[in-house]
């Protein structure tokens, strides 16, 4: 008495799958693994470029930071050495 009434739930229509309007594409005669592989070598060309580049410039750093320590004791030697 006291329950309420629901309305009744209309069922959905069935849903169509849509069908695929183009036809497979056809093997052609070339394999694909010539491009992989072309992919691959620049890759990793790329990549040994970028290492060796890398250690050029740590290498040039380091050099610059030791010839920067080297300029400030002989500096401080010829300095000192003007003082006596």
């Amino acid at each position: 008495m006291f329950r309420p009434k629901l309305p009744d739930i209309p069922t959905p229509p069935p849903t169509v799958a849509p069908q695929q309007t183009q036809p497979p594409a056809a093997a052609g005669g070339r394999s694909v693994a010539p491009y992989l592989g072309v992919g691959a070598g620049a890759v990793a060309a790329v990549v040994v470029v970028g290492v060796v580049l890398t250690a050029l410039l740590a290498a040039v750093a380091v050099s610059a930071v030791s010839v920067a320590i080297a300029a400030v004791v002989l500096r401080s030697l010829v300095t000192g050495a003007h003082k006596r």
